[in-house]
C-alpha cells in the first residue's frame, strides 16, 4: 500500500539534484523497510524514517503556456476590480487549473469566490445543475452540457460571469467524433448571454489542459472588456 503527499523533507546536500535544492520534495511513502533500501536504491530517509525516492525537476517542466495564462489572469482581475464584478468556474478536464489561474494574482479574492470542479457526471447535475438526461443524450464533453455548467456555476456562486469546460485531455478517451484535444467551453455572461465555442487542441495531456486554461480566460478577458466598453460609453 502507498499513497503520496507533499511536505519538506531534509534531504542531504550530497544526495539532492541541483534542481531540487530550496524546493519542496514530493515523496511517494511506502510501507518499505528501510533496511530493504540498500545504498544504491537512489533514496533518502525521511524524518519519519520512510523510504522517500528523490523526485527529479525535468528541464523545462513549466509550461511555455504559464507566463500568457499568467498575464490573461492579472488582466481579467484589473478588469473585474474596477467593475466590481465576480467571476466563477465550472471544470471538468481542467481539474480547478482555471480557478488556480485566477487565484495565482494578489487579492483575487476581490473577483473570485467560488469556483466548481465537476469530473464526473454526478458532480455537474449535484452541483451545476446540469440535468442527466441531458448528460445521457449528448455526453459530457458537448454543447448542451458546458452551456448548463455555466449557467449553474453562476447562479449558484451568485457571480456576475462564469465560465465552463469539459473536454477530453487524453492520451485515452478520444473517439472518432471527438478526438483527444477536443474542449467544449461555456461562458455565461453579465448580460445574461450564455455563448459556446469547441476547440480542438494539439498536444499531450499537459499542453491541452494548459491552453483549455488560457483560452478560458481569454475569453473571459474579451467579455469583461467588452463591458467595461459599453458602461464607460454610457
Amino acid at each position: 500500500r502507498h499513497w503520496r503527499y507533499r511536505r519538506r523533507v531534509p534531504l542531504s546536500m550530497n544526495t539532492m539534484p541541483a534542481a531540487l535544492i530550496g524546493l519542496p520534495a514530493l515523496c511517494c511513502l511506502h510501507e518499505t523497510n528501510l533496511d530493504k533500501a540498500g545504498p544504491s536504491s537512489g533514496a533518502a530517509a525521511g524524518p519519519t524514517g520512510m523510504l522517500c525516492p528523490v523526485t527529479h525537476v525535468e528541464e523545462g517542466a513549466m509550461s511555455h503556456y504559464d507566463p500568457l495564462i499568467d498575464s490573461a489572469a492579472a488582466r481579467l482581475g484589473r478588469i473585474l476590480e474596477h467593475l466590481g464584478q465576480r467571476v466563477s468556474t465550472a471544470e471538468s478536464c481542467t481539474g480547478g487549473g482555471i480557478a488556480e489561474a485566477i487565484t495565482r494574482v494578489a487579492g483575487s479574492s476581490q473577483w473570485f469566490e467560488t469556483g466548481f470542479v465537476t469530473y464526473a457526471n454526478s458532480s455537474k447535475a449535484r452541483w451545476l445543475g446540469v440535468e442527466p438526461a441531458t448528460l445521457e443524450a449528448h455526453g459530457a464533453v458537448s454543447e448542451p452540457v458546458v452551456l448548463a455548467m455555466a449557467a449553474g456555476a453562476k447562479a449558484a456562486a451568485d457571480a456576475d460571469m462564469a465560465v465552463a469546460v469539459s473536454g477530453i485531455a487524453g492520451p485515452d478517451g478520444g473517439s472518432a467524433e471527438k478526438p483527444v484535444g477536443t474542449v467544449w467551453f461555456g461562458w455565461a455572461l453579465s448580460d445574461g448571454r450564455v455563448v459556446s465555442e469547441c476547440k480542438r487542441f494539439q498536444g499531450g495531456r499537459r499542453e491541452v489542459r494548459a491552453q483549455t486554461v488560457l483560452h478560458a480566460l481569454e475569453r473571459l478577458v474579451s467579455e469583461a472588456e467588452k463591458t467595461a466598453a459599453n458602461r464607460s460609453s454610457v
